[in-house]
């Protein structure tokens, strides 16, 4: 996880600022990974639940343009995708559904390769859906690509807060240092989430979160001369229940609720909620 193995710099995507839209509406949650494979979008589904069961409305938008697959994990068959609504074909309120576990989602469709670049349309209409439905919800969770592509950079680039997910391999904390380090030079944010997902034991992501700070702290300057602050939000523990939620195309907060990992999904929306604006102070 040196500093050696972090990508050359991209030019930063023109969009909003990295603390995200002004006014009222509902708190942009971007849930991201420096790597694909890590259970980003399991995780997305999952927390957009267990949100759900503590009031709160929620809205998850499937920001991986072109590469979509939360309509898989949810098992839900769209007829009209954010690809209609670019297109003129259907109206937004047409393409969002009603998800299991009582959120909403908003689809994308999957092998679009014209949005695979980010145009200043798909930029404007992106913006435009966001500004449209923030009013309806009180979090909205954008499940966005992995890495640190144009694309993934602008979704998050609209988020107040980001949720980087991780796993304790080397390749996914050498590509979440990566993606950290962009985060925090080219959005100037100050402060990342972490969740660490298929941890082994009680205790390693909060080391994992400990590792990855001594790294960025001396290897990463920002404007501000301070380094970016890692929070560890917690840990998702390796659990055979996930795989058997996964393959069923179920939520594991239905399927499995007394499992481990469903436990741990349901502390991680606590913590969550209390972050949002207005929450009350923790006793």
């Amino acid at each position: 996880m040196n500093d050696a193995l972090s990508p050359p710099p991209l030019a930063a995507p023109a969009a909003k600022p990295a603390s995200g839209p002004q006014g009222a509406g509902a708190h942009i949650i971007a849930v991201t990974s420096g790597k694909g494979g890590v259970g980003k979008t399991f995780i997305s589904a999952n927390l957009a639940a267990a949100l759900t069961r503590r009031g709160l409305r929620v809205l998850v938008l499937d920001a991986d343009l072109g590469l979509a697959n939360l309509d898989v994990v949810l098992n839900l068959h769209p007829k009209v995708t954010l690809h209609e609504v670019f297109t003129g074909k259907a109206t937004l309120d047409e393409a969002i559904v009603q998800a299991p576990g009582g959120f909403s989602a908003l689809l994308a469709g999957s092998g679009m390769v014209e949005y695979s670049r980010l145009t200043p349309e798909v930029r404007n209409q992106f913006i435009q859906v966001i500004d449209t439905i923030r009013p309806r919800y009180d979090v909205i969770l954008l499940d966005t690509g992995a890495g640190i592509s144009d694309v993934v950079l602008f979704s998050v680039s609209l988020a107040h807060e980001v949720l980087l997910v991780a796993t304790p391999e080397p390749t996914s904390l050498t590509d979440a240092y990566a993606a950290i380090k962009v985060l925090c030079t080219q959005q100037k944010r100050q402060h990342v989430r972490l969740v660490i997902n298929q941890t082994a034991r009680p205790g390693d992501g909060r080391a994992i979160t400990s590792q990855l700070q001594q790294v960025l702290e001396r290897f990463v300057k920002t404007d501000s001369g301070r380094p970016v602050r890692l929070i560890h939000m917690g840990d998702i523990p390796a659990d055979p229940s996930v795989r058997e939620a996964i393959m069923r195309r179920q939520l594991l907060l239905q399927l499995l609720p007394g499992c481990p990992a469903a436990l741990a999904m349901l502390q991680l929306a606590g913590k969550i909620e209390a972050t949002l604006p207005g929450a009350a102070a923790p006793k």
